[in-house]
C-alpha cells in the first residue's frame, strides 16, 4: 500500500513534467528560411512573447497553423514546415511556452492562450478564421478542437487526436485512478459537438501512445462533413511513411478556398 501511494504521489505532483517533454532550445531556420519562413513574434494575454515561425501564403491559398505535440519542439517539424511550404501553403508554425527557448510553463489554460495570440497575430494581417486550416499533432489536437469550437475555420486536421488527455493518462496507468487526478484535460471530447469545420482525422493503428479507440470516438462524435484517414500498419511518429501527408495536402486543396 505505502509503494503504491508512492507511486501516485509521484504521478500526481510530476504529471506536468510528464505530459510535457519540451525542447527548450531555440530552434533555426536553416535552409527553411529560402522558402520565405520567417521567425515572428507572438504576443499573448498574459504578457508572453513567443517564437513562432510564419510564411504569407501563395495567391489562393489558405494559412496552415500549426499545434505540435507534447514532445521537441518546432525544430521537430522541419520536413513538415519545408513540405508545406513548398505546396505554397501559409503557415504558422505556433511554438508553446516553454518549448522553443519560449519563456514560461506550459499549461492547459496557457498553451490555449498561445493559440489565441496566434489568431491575433493572423487577424492583425487581415487572415480571419475562414482563411485559415488548423492542423493539430497528438497533444496539438485538444488545442486544434478548443480553437475551431471557437472559430468556424476553413477545415481542421486531427493528427493520432484523443477524446481527453484524461482519458490517455487512464490508458497508461490503467493501475491507477488517473482519469480523476489529470490536471491539464483537453477534453476535446465536450468541445468537438461545436466544431462546424470540415474535418480530417488521421490515426494508426498500431499506435500504442494514443491508442486507435480515442481517436475513433472523437471522430464519430464529430460533425459531418468528416473524413477519416487510417493506416493498418502505422503507430504514433510514422503515419507520414504511409501516405498520411498525401492526404493532409489533398484535404486542404479540397477545402482552400479563402472567401470571407
Amino acid at each position: 500500500m505505502a509503494a503504491y501511494l508512492g507511486i501516485l504521489g509521484y504521478i500526481y505532483f510530476n504529471q506536468r513534467s510528464l505530459l510535457y517533454v519540451p525542447d527548450t532550445a531555440r530552434p533555426t531556420l536553416g535552409d527553411l528560411a529560402s522558402l520565405g519562413i520567417r521567425e515572428v513574434p507572438l504576443s499573448t494575454r498574459d504578457g508572453l512573447l513567443l517564437l513562432a515561425w510564419f510564411r504569407a501564403p501563395a495567391p489562393g491559398q489558405p494559412v496552415l497553423v500549426y499545434f505540435h505535440g507534447n514532445g521537441g519542439s518546432l525544430g521537430n517539424r522541419r520536413n513538415r514546415t519545408r513540405r508545406f511550404g513548398q505546396a505554397g501553403l501559409g503557415l504558422l508554425m505556433v511554438e508553446y511556452r516553454g518549448y522553443g527557448g519560449n519563456p514560461g510553463s506550459p499549461t492547459e489554460a496557457g498553451i490555449y492562450l498561445d493559440a489565441e495570440a496566434a489568431l491575433n497575430f493572423l487577424g492583425k494581417l487581415g487572415f480571419g478564421p475562414n482563411r485559415l486550416i488548423l492542423y493539430g499533432e497528438s497533444l496539438g489536437t485538444g488545442v486544434a478542437v478548443h480553437v475551431a469550437a471557437q472559430w468556424t475555420v476553413r477545415g481542421v486536421i486531427l493528427e493520432s487526436p484523443y477524446t481527453s488527455v484524461a482519458a490517455a493518462a487512464q490508458y497508461h496507468y490503467p493501475y491507477i485512478p488517473a482519469a480523476l487526478l489529470v490536471w491539464d484535460r483537453f477534453d476535446s471530447l465536450a468541445a468537438i459537438a461545436a466544431v462546424k469545420s470540415p474535418l480530417l482525422v488521421l490515426s494508426g493503428d498500431r499506435d500504442t501512445i494514443v491508442p486507435p479507440r480515442l481517436s475513433r470516438a472523437l471522430f464519430a462524435a464529430a460533425n459531418q462533413p468528416k473524413q477519416l484517414f487510417s493506416a493498418p500498419d502505422a503507430g504514433h511518429l510514422d503515419l507520414d511513411d504511409y501516405g498520411a501527408q498525401d492526404a493532409v495536402l489533398a484535404f486542404i486543396e479540397r477545402h482552400a478556398g479563402t472567401s470571407d
